[in-house]
């Protein structure tokens, strides 16, 4: 039987890169799969690919209001969660010097404070023994010029995957991160720099990554459903570096 049969996963940001990729593994084992965000188009296409009964859920992790009526409609199709995947988050790139107010406010919105509330109001349908897993990033490791908001608001996520860890002890609900490195994915196009400046990056952080090679949607998504899976119960408060190797070596 498949890890996750009939279980209920959720996955916010799912209608693209890391956050699909994951929604087709967890599919593929036999989950329910309720994938979450902003745009409805994107949603609906993401759909077509999954087999066992996918829910698409438009909602804005940035308002509370949104994050309320997504897990309603959840609990009254499901009554539970299982599976917690928090993934949606932003990047803009900018030296400290450049990052504007409403940037700074974008960012952290998005990456942290729609993270936290996303888990927080999950936490009433996660079932005792089930799991929550984050998507933070390399980024708040290597001190990287021009990712300061980003890199600020995935070291936050960091923080709050231990200290929620712990607290969810009682409950048996395991909390743990993936750290991606560098992901051929939509996001990597969406840093506010003109096409010119982001191959200039690529090419640059090809460079620091030991593999020599971005890695796929799917490497990490391998890793989320492994950190979800009773593979794992034996890890919580924890970080699993995927990233070829470039905060290790």
């Amino acid at each position: 039987m498949s890890r996750f049969q009939d279980q209920v996963v959720v996955i916010t940001g799912g209608s693209s890169g890391i956050g699909l990729a994951a929604a087709r593994e967890f599919d593929r084992e036999g989950a329910r799969v309720v994938i979450t965000g902003r745009d409805a188009a994107a949603l609906s296409a993401a759909t077509q690919g999954l087999t066992n009964q996918p829910l698409a859920v438009q909602a804005d992790v940035t308002n509370t209001a949104s994050l309320d009526r997504m897990f309603a409609l959840i609990g009254e199709k499901y009554g539970r969660i299982d599976v917690m995947f928090v993934n949606a988050g932003i990047a803009r790139l900018a030296p400290v010097q450049a990052t504007t107010e409403q940037v700074f406010d974008e960012i952290f919105d998005t990456n942290f404070r729609g993270a936290f509330f996303s888990a927080q109001k999950a936490l009433p349908l996660v079932k005792d023994g089930g799991a929550i897993v984050f998507t933070t990033s390399y980024f708040a490791e290597v001190g990287l010029a021009g990712t300061s908001v980003v890199s600020a608001s995935k070291a936050a996520l960091r923080s709050l995957v231990r200290t929620l860890a712990s607290e969810l002890i009682p409950r048996g609900i395991r909390v743990n991160a993936v750290s991606p490195g560098v992901v051929s994915t939509p996001l990597f196009g969406k840093l506010g720099l003109p096409k010119d400046a982001v191959d200039e990056i690529g090419k640059s952080l090809l460079e620091q990554i030991p593999i020599k090679r971005f890695a796929t949607p799917e490497e990490i998504a391998k890793a989320v459903v492994f950190l979800a899976s009773t593979d794992a119960s034996y890890i919580t408060g924890a970080e699993l570096p995927v990233d070829g190797g470039r905060t290790e070596l």
